[in-house]
């Protein structure tokens, strides 16, 4: 029989080895991550505790990432704040050349609706009702079994890596962004570039978000984003995103799923896109308008007046073809799909329709209101109020296939049936 002495030290060399697996997994990571991600440093005033953590490991692993996972807590409660700044600033990051602000005659921005012009006060809104009856619907939707929509069974470890691309971490500040195009995105990947630090111009980083050129704002290089996690933490990648999700605020904002359409058809399709025009204006022309010989520029297209319709966009949403040949464009892909509300808990969901209330309330929640201010918003020139206009000439049974398509959308993030566009 071995002597307590002899058991005492075997016990203190197999704590010894899990000690010092753990510190070298950390290791790993900090030299993984060597562009800020191992600051840690949390902002958790939206953030709460949401559970045991899911793990998808058993047996002696899942116990052994148990370990793991008290051990980087236990990291993540701590404020490194001080000691990021001693790593330095990022060195990866591209020099910018300063840039102008976007111009209100342009076109492009004509089209987009932005209104940079001083907004009148609008009644103040009590933000934390409004954000608790929002998270509310969402949990129970989630869990209403009679509510159903393709993927909301789905468990977060069944979600493919490259549908997580939507999700934009700033670890200096413990913030998830879920962006969602034609909802005000531009203006929140602007801002979610100071926070993070992860562009400079001349070797600064950006102070002021509307400092940053459109272009590098929708560069995928810009942001890290989960989709990315694979390549910097190999097969701990999903879950350091599990720890994260459960300790990082998570935001996203929405829009009317209708007038968000409507948008993302005048954005893409009533201005001269040249990707746009190939990648789907001409298959729509072609199978929708009985075009057989298209222009090859969007240029020529648009001289001998050949623009795609609503109606084509409407009949292209709705062919069973257009998902079999490829997922939805992410300008008009339902929001469900983007950024997984029944997987993912939500701290904080905005609306469009609110937007400037919305974003002020949640740069103070987050603590950040000192650093930036929200860019002014634009006019939501594409209101409700035009959907029947925009909807005339498409017939009754198109709309009423249109809602179920985006049904799930208007059911979670709280829009109403819109009754005058579904009856005969």
């Amino acid at each position: 029989m071995a002597s307590p002495a002899r058991m005492t030290k075997a016990r203190l060399f197999r704590l010894s080895v899990v000690v010092g697996s753990l510190f070298m997994i950390l290791l790993i990571i900090v030299y993984w991550d060597n562009v800020g991600t191992a600051h840690f440093y949390l902002h958790t005033t939206l953030s709460r505790p949401h559970g045991v953590l899911p793990t998808a490991f058993q047996g002696d692993r899942q116990e052994s990432l148990a370990e793991v996972d008290e051990f980087l807590e236990t990291l993540l409660s701590s404020d490194l704040k001080q000691s990021s700044v001693k790593l330095g600033r990022r060195t990866e990051q591209p020099l910018l050349q300063a840039s102008s602000r976007p111009v209100a005659g342009n076109l492009e921005e004509n089209v987009r609706g932005y209104d940079w012009s001083t907004r009148d006060a609008r009644l103040i809104l009590d933000q934390e009702k409004l954000q608790a009856e929002r998270r509310r619907t969402l949990r129970e939707l989630c869990a209403n079994s009679s509510f159903t929509f393709p993927t909301k069974e789905r468990s977060f470890d069944d979600i493919p890596n490259y549908e997580l691309n939507h999700l934009i971490v700033d670890d200096r500040h413990g913030v998830i962004y879920c962006y969602v195009p034609k909802v005000a995105c531009t203006n929140w990947k602007r801002v979610m570039i100071v926070l993070s630090e992860s562009l400079m111009d001349q070797g600064i980083p950006y102070a002021d978000p509307l400092d940053i050129p459109r272009e590098h704002v929708h560069n995928t290089s810009t942001h890290f984003t989960f989709n990315k996690f694979w390549r910097r933490y190999g097969k701990f990648s999903r879950h350091l995103m599990k720890i994260k999700l459960k300790k990082y605020t998570k935001f996203l904002f929405v829009r009317d799923p209708f007038v968000r359409l409507i948008s993302a058809f005048r954005s893409k399709f009533e201005l001269e896109n040249e990707e746009f025009y190939r990648r789907f204006a001409v298959p729509m022309l072609k199978l929708y308008s009985n075009f057989t010989s298209l222009p090859t520029s969007v240029s020529e297209a648009f001289e001998a007046g050949l623009r795609v319709s609503f109606s084509d966009f409407i009949q292209y949403l709705l062919d069973p073809r257009t998902e079999k040949m490829a997922p939805f464009n992410e300008h008009w892909r339902q929001v469900y799909r983007l950024c997984h509300p029944c997987q993912i808990e939500y701290d904080f969901v905005g609306k469009l329709e609110t937007l400037d209330e919305d974003a002020a309330h949640l740069l103070q929640l987050l603590k950040v209101d000192h650093l930036l201010r929200f860019p002014p918003s634009y006019r939501n020139r594409t209101a409700s109020s035009w959907e029947e206009d925009w909807f005339a000439k498409i017939p009754v049974a198109w709309r009423q296939q249109l809602y179920k398509l985006y049904e799930a959308d208007f059911v979670l993030f709280g829009y109403p049936k819109p009754e005058n566009l579904l009856k005969n």
